[in-house]
């Protein structure tokens, strides 16, 4: 979506570990975080955002991403509590 293109950051806040948050637009105007949340790569996350993207979330994406975050985290307990619990739904 933005690689080898020039994005517009404005600068929005601090958080409390001093990163840097910011509005990111893409060439074309668009609001980058905005994109990724209608496609499903990220959540809202309404502390610094006030909550403007929410609507744009896809059904079930916070668990699909914390289950991604589990996996890649080595938690491996949580995705067989997922797994349990799905197949006891279907039964």
């Amino acid at each position: 979506m933005c690689k080898g293109k020039h994005v517009r950051a404005e600068i929005t806040d601090e958080d409390e570990y001093g990163r840097t948050v910011a509005k990111c637009f893409l060439p074309d105007g668009r609001d980058l975080s905005a994109e990724m949340v209608k496609q499903g790569l990220a959540i809202d996350w309404p502390k610094f955002s006030g909550g403007i993207y929410t609507s744009l979330e896809i059904a079930g994406v916070r668990r699909k991403l914390w289950l991604a975050d589990a996996r890649q985290k080595g938690r491996m307990h949580v995705w067989k509590q997922y797994e349990s619990h799905q197949a006891a739904k279907k039964s």
